[in-house]
């Protein structure tokens, strides 16, 4: 890598060799200085055209797009950093409105042995 270049993690974040655990990382481990991320993610969002979005935004959006794809809270929870799992169900409780839905399915097919969506169920 070329001096000075950054590292950002993907899916997992970078064991930097101070032994913190952080997603984005200069090359030598360092932590990269939180201006200077949003320098670039600003610099990114002018050569694309994109408004209106912050870099904070792009946590909430991967949250909620775990949520969607079925990663269970508490492995969220555990990557946004939050104390508990209760923090982020309160956060992002409006992404899983089928919860309660999905529940009462997955009973009713434990205990009758359907396989089969319940009638008016998704």
């Amino acid at each position: 890598m070329a001096r000075g270049s950054a590292v950002v993690g993907t899916g997992a974040s970078i064991l930097s060799s101070s032994g913190n655990d952080l997603v984005f990382a200069w090359a030598t481990g360092r932590p990269l200085d939180g201006a200077a991320v949003r320098r670039g993610f600003t610099k990114l969002k002018a050569a694309v055209g994109l408004t209106g979005v912050r870099f904070h935004d792009l946590r909430h959006t991967a949250a909620t797009l775990m949520l969607k794809a079925g990663v269970h809270p508490k492995v969220v929870s555990e990557r946004l950093g939050h104390a508990t799992i209760a923090i982020t169900l309160d956060t992002y409780s409006h992404v899983l409105p089928d919860i309660q839905r999905d529940a009462a399915e997955a009973m009713d097919r434990l205990l009758t042995g359907r396989t089969d969506p319940v009638a008016g169920g998704s």
